[in-house]
């Protein structure tokens, strides 16, 4: 299962379906709503995100379970080191990778200082690329520690992410250095906005890899917008993407015709966007905050 979604991943086109588990004892419902729009059938795979925003949700390590089993499909697993020591980390992942979950996302995660949990306080031991660490070790068959398991884990692929804009490209550099340095299998981008954004990844990635002996594949986020003002809080409040000017434009002259207009605008600058990503590099992580009908529009 996993060592065809990385084949894909490596080779040939690879499309990804973000899933977010809710703030809810239940992950059925949502696995539900994708069986009943048939997303299984459009996409590779899918990924469940950790508590983002540290507000509390269902855990990413049973939904990934659960979305595997019921469609038979692989599923990145989201972690964070905002929430667990080391020690949690490793057991975490011993326990899942008996339930076949084996593809990880590893994060850092936001604060905690914005957590709907009051007083909750974040771990934070190190940033993401100890979780990549421990993952290398698994793989060889010891803990971080260096003490050889009973059993040695099934493979683990160790995924990452990475800001899709940086006013300085030499910043967006290291960290895809810093990224392949940790071997990550794959670096998915925060969501791009315009095919010169993505090329200017590709080249920065080409450039990393130089006198690199590991390859990380890149694939590139869409999250498509259908609101002036989610375009408007991308734009103005989340670092590390870049919301072209035109987009903006266009969504706002939209809103102020319909609410109709603004949704058929948004989304045929989301649809015409997807084509042309697929077109440039066909290694795609589609996120659409469980707007799931938004997805399968996208897709189709």
């Amino acid at each position: 299962m996993f060592e065809t979604l990385i084949k894909k991943l490596q080779s040939g086109s690879y499309i990804t379906l973000e899933t977010t588990p809710t703030h809810s004892a239940q992950f059925k419902p949502t696995i539900d709503k994708i069986q009943e729009l048939g997303l299984d059938k459009l996409v590779d795979g899918f990924s469940t995100t950790d508590n983002p925003l540290a507000k509390l949700k269902y855990n990413s390590l049973f939904a990934a379970q659960m979305l595997q089993k019921r469609f038979n499909k692989p599923v990145i697993a989201t972690m964070s080191m905002r929430d667990r020591n080391r020690i949690a980390l490793q057991s975490d992942m011993l326990g899942a990778n008996e339930a076949d979950v084996r593809a990880i996302l590893a994060l850092t995660g936001d604060s905690a200082k914005i957590s709907d949990q009051p007083h909750a306080k974040g771990v934070f031991e190190s940033d993401s690329t100890l979780l990549l660490d421990m993952i290398t070790c698994f793989n060889s068959g010891i803990d971080y520690a260096g003490k050889p398991l009973t059993c040695k884990p099934e493979n683990i692929y160790p995924f990452s992410v990475i800001n899709s804009f940086a006013k300085n490209p030499k910043t967006l550099l290291k960290k895809m250095q810093k990224k392949i340095q940790h071997r990550s299998v794959g670096i998915i981008t925060q969501p791009v906005y315009d095919t010169q954004n993505a090329q200017d990844l590709l080249n920065l990635l080409e450039e990393a890899h130089k006198d690199r002996s590991h390859k990380s594949e890149l694939i590139l986020g869409i999250f498509p917008i259908t609101k002036l003002r989610t375009a408007q809080f991308l734009s103005s409040h989340v670092p590390g993407i870049h919301v072209p000017s035109y987009w903006l434009e266009t969504l706002r002259d939209a809103h102020e015709i319909s609410p109709e207009a603004e949704y058929k605008a948004g989304f045929a600058l989301s649809k015409q966007l997807f084509e042309d990503i697929k077109k440039l590099h066909p290694k795609i992580h589609l996120m659409t905050a469980n707007q799931f009908n938004v997805a399968k529009d996208i897709l189709l």
